[in-house]
């Protein structure tokens, strides 16, 4: 009997995963370089790319054509007489002009996280963070609050990263029956303005540490929401929670070991009234925990970055949130891996 082709078992997908940092580190160099921000404009000859660039003759095309061949930009000619322009969703996400920019997390995955998977078996190992603590440094977001021009950079990153989630949440969750919101942990007070923006009987609260306020109001007063959103400075490790309506976290509770998270679980439903809602907005692990690679990843990530943090199931969730007094939960779909889990008072 032939084995047909459909059935050969192949290494592709092996080789694929196993030299994806190939992939991986072309497209963070690009970024980390500013070249689709340089493209942003229109079509460039290689060799003006590499003046722009201060790149050397030898790796030029092959760099560039990498890049066309794994569809982040596009070409005409070949070699000498090639112009490069981006793709579309390229220039849409990739040019740091634009308000839609995401690469602010890809340049922190380029500037600092590569190195640190690099000891990811000793992590697996040793159960400890494989970061700047590792050499006596100050934990990330200690070093990222001391020093405003990194903490605006990492606030507009995440942002960026996050909108697209923030706009379905916005639009998909019922605020018929809630007229207050809390974002805990708010950052830039993106999530709050798009919950105002899409939802006229709502008033939002961004709760961040004090050196976010600025960065935070800034943004606010300049989408013409100072009316609807208010800034809060606080603790949410040391503080009580602003009361309302809804309280929600956005990639807040994968940073922290069980008991910080049932801790913060337990602050939002003291904070709730009858009938609130707490909403927490992560890369959502499914319960079988073998589809969202991508969340299972984070959690990965989250042992590299912190000491007792990790991502999570809605069946996980479900548990806390029922230990701790809440009447049901649920879970909402919002963009690629991302879900929001959702738990009524």
């Amino acid at each position: 009997m032939e084995t047909t082709t459909e059935n050969q078992v192949t290494p592709s997908k092996v080789m694929q995963i196993g030299m994806g940092f190939w992939a991986s580190k072309t497209l963070l160099t690009a970024v980390n370089m500013e070249l689709f921000t340089y493209l942003a404009n229109g079509a460039v000859s290689g060799q003006d790319i590499k003046t722009k660039l201060g790149l050397h003759e030898r790796g030029l095309y092959d760099f560039l054509d990498t890049l066309v061949s794994l569809g982040f930009l596009k070409r005409s000619g070949i070699k000498e007489s090639s112009m490069y322009s981006n793709a579309e969703d390229t220039d849409l996400f990739l040019d740091k002009n634009k308000k839609s920019y995401v690469g602010g997390m890809l340049e922190m995955c380029n500037n600092r996280l590569y190195a640190f998977w690099n000891d990811f078996e000793e992590g697996l190992k040793t159960g400890l963070p494989q970061n700047e603590t590792k050499g006596g440094g100050k934990p990330l977001f200690e070093e990222l609050y001391a020093n405003e021009d990194k903490l605006r950079e990492f606030v507009k990153a995440m942002g960026g990263i996050q909108m697209g989630n923030f706009m379905a949440f916005a639009n998909k969750f019922d605020f018929s029956a809630y007229t207050t919101l809390c974002d805990v942990g708010g950052a830039g007070g993106f999530l709050s303005a798009q919950v105002a923006m899409n939802n006229d009987n709502m008033s939002c609260t961004s709760f961040d540490l004090p050196p976010v306020g600025p960065i935070a109001q800034e943004n606010i007063s300049n989408m013409g929401l100072g009316e609807r959103v208010m800034i809060q400075s606080g603790s949410f490790l040391e503080e009580d929670l602003p009361k309302a309506d809804v309280i929600t976290m956005g990639n807040i509770l994968h940073d922290w070991g069980t008991n910080d998270k049932k801790m913060l679980i337990k602050k939002a439903y003291d904070a709730l009234p009858e009938g609130g809602a707490l909403v927490v907005i992560e890369n959502i692990i499914d319960d079988n925990r073998s589809e969202n690679a991508f969340g299972l990843m984070m959690s990965l990530n989250m042992l590299i970055e912190t000491a007792e943090g990790y991502d999570f199931s809605a069946a996980d969730f479900n548990e806390w949130a029922t230990e701790i007094g809440f009447s049901s939960t649920s879970k909402m779909p919002l963009t690629g891996p991302s879900s929001a889990v959702i738990a009524i008072k």
